[in-house]
């Protein structure tokens, strides 16, 4: 398949569906050749089993040698996405240690992991992009963990985008996506939320995993683009 990642190679990390998906998919349309890993290998393997240019790997960013061992399957790579997170929501007193060390881990030390170990074999024309959020421009009481990782998330990234130069690395910034992980609210709650968003933004609507993986596919292709966190929230911290 042509397309701007005509014969590269992308590694996607992440879940199994929402914007890990979209991304796979995305590169995959755009010519690539697609390594989707996360911690459920078959649940991978399953929804990419009839996509073909998709492969399913397993990897656990709170584990470097789980990193290390993927590193080793992998042969020369283009483009590292990592779209993992695992969000440690709530105010400060109810805050459990071990869930900020969990969102850290997923969100910042994981990727730096993946950059230590994939970095030697990716052709130096490629990129990474990780994954910050709106939180970490837009403050809010009951989400300081998560502001403080994705903070971190978009220092590390302009941090990894001078020392592996020329490789690019560039953070990618979602507001609220409708990525199914608000299902949890329930459907007449999660209407409610995403009617006052969309009402509220400037984009006056809700973005979907289609939007982020565009902005992923801007930062792997735009190769005087490193060092930057590119939004991706329909205005949300403007209001």
């Amino acid at each position: 398949m042509t397309g701007p990642l005509h014969e590269q190679s992308v590694l996607v990390v992440g879940r199994a569906g929402g914007i890990a998906h979209a991304v796979a998919v995305a590169a995959r349309d755009a010519g690539a050749r697609v390594i989707a890993a996360g911690r459920h290998r078959q649940r991978l393997a399953d929804l990419y089993a009839g996509e073909p240019d998709i492969a399913a790997e397993a990897v656990d960013l709170t584990d470097e040698g789980s990193i290390t061992a993927l590193a080793s399957r992998l042969g020369s790579l283009d483009h590292v996405v990592s779209t993992a997170s695992a969000r440690a929501r709530g105010r400060l007193g109810d805050l459990a240690g071990d869930a900020v060390r969990l969102s850290f881990d997923t969100k910042v030390i994981g990727p730096l992991l993946l950059a230590k170990h994939l970095s030697p074999r990716m052709r130096q024309d490629g990129s990474f992009t990780l994954f910050s959020g709106v939180a970490a421009s837009k403050i809010t009481v009951g989400t300081l963990a998560v502001a403080i990782t994705n903070g971190a998330a978009e220092v590390l990234a302009r941090s990894l985008a001078l020392e592996l130069a020329p490789l690019r690395v560039n953070a990618v910034s979602p507001g609220v996506i409708d990525t199914g992980a608000w299902d949890a609210l329930g459907d007449q709650a999660k209407a409610q939320y995403f009617a006052d968003i969309g009402a509220r933004n400037p984009a006056r609507r809700i973005g979907t995993p289609h939007d982020v993986a565009n902005t992923v596919l801007f930062a792997m292709t735009s190769t005087f683009l490193t060092g930057a966190t590119l939004p991706v929230d329909g205005g949300e911290p403007l209001t």
